[in-house]
């Protein structure tokens, strides 16, 4: 097999271009002409190829779909209009009033949000439970359950779950386990290799290359077997294994309008071919600062799965290529780090992750800010917790500001 950015660089083409062009062009363009009635109805009917409205596909947003199909080997991709809609769209293909989904309170800010205010008003029951905890998982399933879902390193408390270990317990189950991969795209974790049915990302973060564009990508990676869900059967019969794309696609992505924009599309297709390139930058970057700050007297703790001390160590160790680009650490007080955040001059204060440049901001203020302290505390989140999204820059400057702050 081909390298991962080979792959990411030489796609195969269902049509080449009129004018041979090299990278697919920005169709930035609502609607699609047809030679004919019938090949209009036939697109329309999903018999034939082709692209009709741009709110339901495009050229330029389905090469990214082939090229993110092809480095992962799965069955299919959508793309979608941020990390966000990936997460709903896959939860509502998946569940319905009267069904329940389990999940963990340990998650990013609006995606534990979505779980504890959004779904309930659409009567799908939500159980938080200790995914670290394999039984308590088992004891939440029961038959009205439709999926698992949690994130490969939790934001920002950097927990990691065991991945196969949890796809083994809901399959039992006849349940599909749903993942989200922001913190760990692919190149850091093969997902399908550990059993995740469904992954979701946003391709704001890496695969954007560098903050460019909001975008978010749904992944079936083929292994679950849909006819088995009552809300995919019917899917199913149309369309076979496809069953859970064709839903995601047809029905909840086109009803609801999620869609990715052209131009969105073709700044992440080109980010995706140097996102291999700059995840090894980061994350290395990433691991020597977390080892390096250890050894800084005004640091009172540093949180990052590639530290021996981390009780995330080893599983990190086992699931992923590296451990992330994001680490936390704390100072004495919120007072101190917000001193500190502030005097920082290369390191901007920022609310993304995984930008080329070095990202720094409280969680506790800024991403759970709406929270009460206390929901704060039980969720891991301190006044002084800063979470640093490290970048693509040379190590000593990184180092050499975080000194200067200090002082």
């Amino acid at each position: 097999m081909r390298g991962f950015t080979t792959r990411a660089l030489h796609v195969p083409k269902a049509k080449r271009d009129v004018h041979g062009a090299l990278r697919t062009p920005v169709y930035d363009n609502a609607a699609f002409e047809f030679e004919n009635s019938d090949e209009i109805a036939q697109v329309s009917l999903g018999r034939a190829l082709g692209h009709v409205y741009s709110r339901s596909s495009n050229p330029t947003v389905e090469d990214l779909e082939q090229r993110l199909k092809n480095l992962t080997g799965a069955l299919g991709v959508l793309a979608l209009g941020s990390g966000m809609a990936a997460i709903s769209t896959a939860i509502l293909t998946l569940a319905r009033a009267g069904d329940s989904v389990v999940t963990t309170d340990r998650l990013f800010g609006h995606t534990l949000s979505l779980f504890q205010k959004t779904l309930p008003s659409f009567g799908i029951e939500v159980r938080f439970v200790d995914v670290m905890d394999s039984l308590a998982v088992e004891h939440a399933c029961d038959e009205t359950t439709k999926l698992l879902f949690l994130e490969t390193i939790s934001n920002p408390q950097l927990q990691v779950a065991d991945l196969e270990a949890l796809s083994k317990v809901v399959h039992a189950k006849g349940i599909p386990l749903v993942v989200d991969t922001t913190m760990t795209p692919p190149y850091l974790l093969e997902a399908k290799r550990l059993g995740v049915d469904i992954e979701v990302l946003s391709s704001t973060k890496f695969i954007s290359g560098g903050g460019t564009s909001v975008g978010g990508v749904l992944i079936d990676h083929g292994l679950f077997e849909w006819k088995s869900l009552p809300s995919l059967a019917p899917y199913y019969a149309k369309a076979g294994p496809m069953a859970f794309l064709y839903k995601a696609r047809k029905e909840v992505f086109q009803n609801l309008g999620p869609s990715l924009s052209p131009h969105n599309a073709y700044l992440q297709s080109l980010g995706l071919e140097t996102m291999a390139l700059r995840i090894e930058r980061s994350c290395q970057n990433a691991q020597e600062l977390a080892h390096w700050l250890l050894s800084i007297p005004q640091v009172k703790c540093v949180n990052h799965p590639s530290l021996p001390d981390s009780p995330f160590y080893a599983i990190a160790k086992r699931q992923f290529r590296y451990a992330g680009s994001i680490l936390t650490f704390e100072l004495e007080s919120k007072e101190a780090s917000y001193h500190f955040m502030d005097a920082l001059k290369l390191i901007r204060r920022a609310t993304n992750i995984h930008d080329n440049k070095s990202l720094i901001l409280s969680p506790y203020h800024v991403i759970y800010a709406l929270n009460s302290h206390e929901e704060r505390l039980k969720l891991e989140i301190s006044p002084a917790m800063m979470r640093l999204s490290v970048g693509i820059e040379e190590i000593e400057d990184l180092k050499e500001d975080i000194l200067q702050a200090l002082c």
